[in-house]
């Protein structure tokens, strides 16, 4: 693997930021939580709140996950996988989004004949500005090809149009801004038991100009096998692990996750691969695999905390150590005429069948996996209080005679970065994410997402960046990046990439509530826990007329909208009782 050149950190110094809100001390009694927690840099130009919640009541079974608002009519639109639906949402007074339809795709009926069975699941969704509406279904053997499914987001209570066939487990869809494109990521994962593996791939769908449905005439399917020549794969790209079929062994192997369009081009994350495809959408073609390389964790400014067993937040450096990449979500922006790439390295294993690429580092060398080398760095690092603890790849960083491991790779990088449309890294936040929730939540560091605790994911992703989405306020252009763990969104200044820094964190959660502890009745109090899918409301757009953010909380199963304000001038409180400030 290649590795990335040390990260411009933002000019912003961690140990500078002023916390403007402390851990709640009392249970709240909705889901907007009575004192969010609040971390800002010095002269912040915007700020984040929440200001009202939609509860589902259903607690980590994937009520809320990807959301998409609509503004002609001011709905906000969330999967929910639990329902097996989409959730409809009015959201004309923020402050109040009310559930006021329920769109199921059970029934749709396809170009080639198929209709979406019951059991049938929806994982993502987008809506183009006029209302036509698109939701990606997977078939209920996930290894069966799946659906893209249309609906009029206009109509009263949505109904499904039709649909079109796609490959198997469509797990995320995006549109082109012109509206001329549905792109979505065919994740393809294996059966449990290993016992099938479809191949990943990627389907470009032309769209009519109206609110309608495509022919099934109007797939094309991008798939990977122009690499599965050798020495077609650039290195770097992982490819690894158990193979069904070695003539496929890429296009099995290769796993899109998500997708952002840029002109006439998609972009999508392959995250176990450590890599992102580039799709020319015309031809639908993967024109070239970018492989991402790792992070140093022995660089400064780059370290994590590991442990989950010393009994402290330590946030510290370690040589030897590295982070794959890992992108879950990927999003597109440009800046002075360059497109940029947005990346939240969350990180991920495989683990099917009797296959787990991970392993924790005190287990390297008993159970016939091989040690870490006795002259690596990490050799004495073996302990739980060090790195004993932390989950690591056991496909990368092995000596070339197997021997031992002469370097450790950790999945994801407990960051966001930034990137070329070329694979150069331009920025990448280091260990920014963890020094920032370190501050924040001192209580509860690296919690987990359903239960409070202290370092519960050190050993393993951290806050776990997931989602992310890009807005633009006051002509200043923003990253909103979802940490899926301990919770929350942070906001960087994106306007210029290489100089990217830290603005706001905001958690609308109540640690003093465990969910796991307390019971599911104590689920509203909580807050929202594991947020998974976000998205940008501009001002112009807005029902309130400040820009939003709308955030999806898989674990919760919460609908929170944020408000978004500029801090350069008075704006107006819309909670309840609110008034100038």
């Amino acid at each position: 693997m290649r590795p990335t050149r040390p990260a411009r950190r933002g000019a912003v110094v961690v140990a500078a930021l002023a916390v403007t809100a402390a851990l709640p001390a009392a249970l709240p009694a909705a889901a907007v939580v009575d004192e969010p927690v609040t971390l800002s840099a010095p002269g912040a130009a915007v700020g984040l709140s929440p200001i009202g919640t939609h509860e589902t009541g259903v607690f980590d079974e994937s009520a809320a996950e990807i959301v998409a608002f609509h503004a002609r009519s001011q709905r906000v639109f969330t999967v929910n996988a639990d329902a097996g639906a989409v959730d409809v949402l009015d959201v004309s007074d923020p402050t109040s989004p009310t559930k006021v339809a329920a769109f199921v795709a059970e029934g749709a009926v396809s170009g080639d004949g198929s209709v979406v069975p019951a059991g049938a699941s929806a994982n993502s969704l987008s809506v183009r500005e006029d209302g036509l509406g698109v939701v990606a279904v997977q078939s209920p053997v996930k290894t069966d090809d799946g659906w893209l499914v249309f609906f009029d987001a206009t109509a009263t209570a949505p109904v499904p149009l039709g649909a079109v066939r796609v490959g198997a487990l469509p797990d995320m869809v995006s549109l082109s801004a012109d509206g001329r494109w549905a792109v979505v990521a065919n994740e393809g994962e294996p059966a449990e038991d290993f016992s099938v593996d479809p191949e990943g791939s990627v389907g470009v769908v032309a769209l009519p100009r109206t609110v309608a449905v495509p022919a099934q005439d109007a797939v094309r399917i991008a798939d990977f096998h122009a690499f599965e020549a050798e020495g077609a794969l650039p290195e770097g790209v992982r490819v690894f692990g158990p193979i069904l079929d070695e003539e496929r062994r890429v296009s099995t192997n290769l796993e899109p996750e998500y997708v952002t369009v840029s002109g006439a081009t998609a972009y999508v994350s392959l995250q176990e691969a450590n890599a992102i495809a580039v799709v020319d959408l015309p031809s639908a073609t993967v024109t070239r695999l970018l492989p991402l390389g790792w992070k140093d964790h022995g660089a400064d400014g780059a370290g994590l905390d590991p442990s989950d067993r010393d009994g402290r937040i330590d946030i510290r450096t370690v040589e030897g150590l590295r982070g794959l990449y890992m992108p879950d979500t990927v999003e597109a922006f440009t800046s002075r005429g360059t497109t940029y790439l947005v990346t939240a390295n969350e990180g991920d294993a495989r683990e099917w069948g009797d296959y787990v690429e991970g392993a924790r580092v005190g287990a390297l060398g008993r159970n016939g996996l091989p040690p870490v080398c006795v002259d690596s760095p990490l050799a004495g690092l073996t302990g739980n209080a060090d790195l004993g603890r932390l989950n690591v790849t056991l496909e990368d960083g092995l000596r070339a005679d197997g021997s031992c491991y002469e370097n450790l790779y950790s999945f994801g990088a407990r960051s966001f970065a930034i990137w070329t449309t070329d694979g150069e890294l331009v920025f990448d936040s280091g260990d920014q994410l963890e020094q920032i929730t370190a501050q924040a939540v001192p209580g509860a560091f690296n919690s987990t997402h359903s239960a409070t605790n202290l370092e519960g994911r050190s050993d393993d992703k951290g806050p776990e960046p997931e989602g992310l989405t890009i807005g633009e306020v006051r002509g200043r252009t923003y990253a909103f990046v979802g940490f899926e763990r301990v919770g929350g969104v942070v906001v960087y200044d994106v306007t210029v990439p290489s100089r990217a820094s830290f603005v706001t964190y905001v958690n609308n959660r109540d640690f003093s509530v465990s969910v796991e502890d307390d019971g599911v009745a104590s689920l509203g109090a909580a807050g929202d826990l594991g947020p998974e899918g976000l998205t940008f409301v501009p001002q112009h757009r807005s029902p309130s007329g400040s820009p939003l953010l709308v955030v999806g909380s898989e674990v919760s199963g919460t609908t929170t909208l944020f408000e978004v304000t500029s801090l350069t001038g008075p704006s107006v409180d819309r909670r309840p009782g609110g008034g100038t400030r």
